[in-house]
């Protein structure tokens, strides 16, 4: 079936689900009514609602006191509805991050309904609007099966969103919020177009699903197998061992225990499915979502060292907003300044505020420097006045630079296992500054039939130490990373642009070994940074995983033990499937002549 057929289907579907809701819709009457303990805040914790196939799901919802119709504001994820984010494992690390980044959060509320990654519904309903979070199909209270990010889950969340509209309480205005997995759900339900569907906010979350989450220049992620392990699994409605209590009865939020043989039925863990489909197909088409179905005004949330512009480019939405800040995974949602942004942007489109939202400057980006940060603005992405730059690689002294066009031809090889190649720059002679996405053509061979490319970007200060920054899920990164399987090197060009290369991921064309090939290299996220006058650039290539040496001076930052303690952020290439013999051989760097290499880098000409 044709994407555009389901997605008409889709349409025809919710608009008899909008007949059901008006006739006879499941009031939040059926609830469990929970004394909220705010003053002004009603709670109904576990309203049973009928998904199209007749599973229940439960939600919880905050609601004001007082009678009226408000707008609505929801979430929906695996992680557990009910159970405090400083009391469940995975997640106390990220909670004492948070504290000690606000140490006045819980001032402003009691912080008892704060959970890991959604909205504060103790900062919300007083500002008058209902906030709904949902256990996903298969998590928590909610039965099922446990499938994360499969159009079963997504035909969920546009249903609980049109019934949230049609609820007695409600404006009939829906607002998706949250970060991460519940923003990635955000562009993927916004594409089904579902009734009552007003206005989204993703906030760090993927799009496209091959791409950003599963393979990452074809090169499969497993990393993702510790998520699973440790923040999904663990809320699977029917775990017996589930450490997660519910905060109102104190018992497990996982319902009534199941077998281990019916619990592992009841689940489709993301890497053993990703296993069985290696490359970009339906399975992946099905969870990516058709960017011309998103009409709804949006803002967009990226991070330099995490997701995502690739929603915001892609959506057709005529009211769209894009801002890039540098954090970690998770408190920057939560700090006073979000609140604010994101009581504006919902203000206007839910409630019709005149309070000038539609005058706010389109994009706004973080500029990151060693010594701080300041933000700038444009009006589209990436930013009009950029000048692609080629920084060329020189394998005869190891530098690269703009002025070296020309060089002659020359190569080097390093062992794949090894430390691989390090080109610098020489030191700036004034400070630069570089926003926008990065790219990397190389010309490469292999002395076996494939090999994998990693590459990092790094900031040398003039002592030569490297500069980091926080990331996403590490207080210490590197500028940027590249990769590239390079038996996945066909390039559509079609979709590709001199700073982005589209890699169909449709087929493997093995490398004849010892002969070389021409290959483009996508980093995995733009990025923003000022070379200050004296620092330089550095360019590390190898063929596995980069990784600061075991001395570092350099604490990763980590929810759950990781066998990667080594690694910047959480792509973890090591895998059964990744043969040592086929990606351990020598690989080669070609340079100058009629096979320039060279980093693309993004120049901003203004000066601050």
């Amino acid at each position: 079936m044709s994407y555009r057929k389901s997605f008409f289907i889709h349409r025809i579907l919710l608009s008899i689900l909008s007949l059901v809701f008006i006739l006879g819709s499941v009031e939040s009457t059926l609830a469990e009514r929970v004394d909220s303990g705010v003053p002004g805040m009603l709670f109904e914790h576990n309203v049973p609602v009928t998904m199209t196939d007749g599973v229940a799901l439960r939600v919880n919802i905050y609601r004001p006191e007082k009678p009226g119709h408000y707008p609505v504001l929801m979430s929906m994820g695996p992680y557990g509805k009910d159970s405090r984010m400083d009391s469940v494992p995975a997640y106390k690390a990220s909670w004492a991050r948070l504290i000690a980044k606000y140490p006045d959060l819980c001032k402003k509320s009691s912080c008892r309904y704060l959970r890991f990654e959604v909205a504060d519904p103790e900062r919300w309903v007083p500002q008058g609007y209902v906030v709904i979070d949902a256990d996903s199909r298969g998590a928590g209270s909610s039965p099922g099966m446990l499938d994360p990010f499969s159009p079963r889950e997504i035909d969920d969340y546009a249903t609980l969103i049109t019934w949230a509209a049609h609820q007695t309480w409600s404006s009939g205005k829906v607002g998706l919020i949250g970060t991460s997995y519940q923003a990635i759900n955000q562009w993927m339900v916004a594409a089904r177009q579902p009734e009552g569907l007003a206005a989204i906010l993703p906030w760090d979350g993927a799009f496209d699903y091959y791409r950003e989450i599963a393979f990452y220049g074809g090169i499969l992620n497993p990393a993702w197998k510790f998520w699973w392990d440790h923040q999904v699994v663990p809320d699977q409605n029917g775990n017996g061992e589930s450490p997660l209590k519910d905060m109102v009865n104190g018992q497990r939020t996982t319902g009534e225990a199941l077998s281990a043989e019916l619990l592992k039925q009841n689940r489709i863990a993301p890497l053993d499915a990703w296993v069985s489909h290696p490359y970009d197909e339906a399975f992946y088409h099905e969870r990516t979502p058709d960017g011309s179905h998103i009409t709804v005004p949006l803002l967009c949330v990226a991070n330099w060292e995490d997701w995502s512009t690739v929603g915001y480019r892609a959506a057709a939405s005529k009211s769209k907003w894009l801002r890039i800040e540098t954090g970690d995974h998770l408190t920057p949602f939560y700090s006073e300044e979000s609140f604010e942004l994101q009581k504006h942007f919902f203000d206007h489109f839910l409630k019709g505020a005149k309070d000038g939202w539609d005058k706010e400057p389109l994009v706004s980006v973080q500029v990151r420097r060693p010594d701080g940060t300041f933000w700038k603005t444009d009006a589209a992405w990436p930013l009009p006045e950029t000048q692609w730059t080629r920084y060329y690689l020189d394998a005869d002294d190891g530098e690269m630079g703009s002025g070296k066009n020309g060089s002659a031809a020359t190569e080097k090889s390093y062992a794949a296992m090894g430390d691989g190649l390090t080109f610098k720059t020489k030191p700036f002679n004034e400070d630069v500054e570089f926003t926008g996405p990065v790219a990397l053509k190389l010309w490469v061979r292999s002395s076996t039939a494939d090999m994998d490319i990693f590459a990092a970007l790094h900031l040398i200060d003039p002592e030569g130490q490297e500069i980091t920054f926080t990331g996403n899920t590490d207080p210490h990164v590197p500028i940027d990373q590249g990769f590239l399987r390079v038996s996945r090197r066909a390039v559509d060009p079609a979709k590709s642009t001199s700073y982005d290369s589209y890699h169909p991921q449709t087929e493997t064309e093995p490398m004849a070994p010892g002969q070389i090939y021409e290959v483009d290299v996508n980093f995995a996220w733009p990025t923003s940074v000022v070379v200050p006058k004296g620092y330089q650039l550095a360019l590390s290539i190898q063929g596995k995983d980069w990784q600061y040496p075991s001395n570092a001076k350099i604490v990763p930052g980590k929810d759950y033990e990781l066998p990667f303690s080594t690694n910047p952020g959480l792509f973890y290439a090591a895998h059964p499937n990744r043969d040592p013999v086929l990606y351990g051989g020598t690989n080669t760097v070609a340079t100058g002549g009629g096979q320039a290499s060279y980093l693309l880098l993004p120049l901003s000409p203004r000066r601050h």
